[in-house]
């Protein structure tokens, strides 16, 4: 049983062997304003002509599990893309959890662990806020009790903090390094998801469903303000209505990057999160009686990106 006030947390689980004692490191996935378990069965009727009666007879076919959850900070951001994009299950686990920081694992009873997809990514950079993320999970086969061992806490920097500017840079085509930024941006999500379909069969030991990728996928969303006196140059300046409007005519892929910025108007970029190519799937201009102009842009992946600079 879980109580009020209890935290419960999710994180990543490694498992070692030192001088002979188990050793579990859990990883928790940063302040976590929300986490949810859910365990689903599928079932088929497994009633026929020759049963007595019509009431339903219902067998468990398969078991699936997805865990999802919501954080304050980015903690590692450059990571968990690396993650998704690996398409690669790594271990889970969760528990309840203590300490002052409340990262570090119980044990409790409950506590279970498992091989698990991050199917589904978003994060979202708010000016002059902290940052947020939302992960999804998808269970990839059975789950597991955690074996007993000593729990070692390991806390994520946080590499996204709150008051961090971070921004979206675009070129004007798809050869050109991207250089120039989205005047004035108040606020950029980026998502990435993974396709997943199922590979269980009828030769597939259990009955737990089986995982398997077969595409990622990732887009772009910011609203920004207009700014029209801004020029155009490698460090400081912003890409005008008029530019997004003839990338947008184009319809084709131009080269952009996100990262943290400083400087002049907050548009000298710093540390690269991620880059790649994309094309502008929507447009909106926003004109507000007696208040700035802004627009808001929708951009869709064009291919792979690139973590880091």
């Amino acid at each position: 049983m879980t109580l009020k006030g209890q935290n419960f947390r999710i994180g990543t689980l490694t498992t070692t062997q030192v001088e002979g004692q188990t050793v579990n490191t859990f990883k928790v996935m940063g302040m976590a304003t929300s986490c949810t378990v859910t365990l689903n069965t599928n079932v088929d009727d497994s009633g026929t002509k020759d049963d007595a009666g019509m009431a339903a007879k219902p067998t468990i076919n398969s078991k699936s599990w997805q865990v999802s959850v919501d954080t304050l900070n980015v903690v590692d951001a450059a990571a968990m893309l690396t993650a998704i994009k690996s398409l690669t299950p790594f271990v889970i686990m969760w528990d309840e959890t203590a300490t002052s920081n409340n990262q570090t694992a119980q044990l409790a009873a409950f506590a279970r662990k498992g091989s698990a997809y991050l199917s589904d990514l978003t994060l979202t950079f708010n000016d002059r806020e902290n940052s947020a993320k939302s992960l999804q999970f998808s269970g990839n086969g059975p789950l597991e009790s955690v074996p007993a061992g000593t729990v070692t806490e390991e806390v994520a920097a946080g590499d996204y903090a709150k008051g961090q500017f971070t921004r979206l840079y675009l070129s004007s085509d798809n050869t050109a390094a991207p250089a120039a930024v989205i005047a004035g941006a108040k606020q950029l999500s980026l998502h990435v998801s993974m396709t997943l379909e199922n590979a269980s069969t009828k030769d597939t030991a259990g009955d737990w469903d089986i995982q398997e990728p077969t595409a990622l996928n990732f887009d772009i969303s910011t609203t920004a303000l207009i700014r029209s006196a801004d020029t155009i140059t490698s460090t400081v300046g912003g890409k005008t209505l008029a530019d997004l409007e003839t990338i947008y005519e184009a319809s084709l892929p131009v080269k952009f990057k996100i990262a943290n910025v400083s400087g002049a108007n907050n548009r000298t970029a710093g540390t690269t999160l991620m880059s790649g190519s994309v094309i502008i799937s929507t447009l909106t201009n926003n004109g507000a009686n007696k208040q700035n102009a802004d627009y808001t842009a929708q951009l869709n992946g064009y291919g792979e990106y690139t973590v880091g600079a």
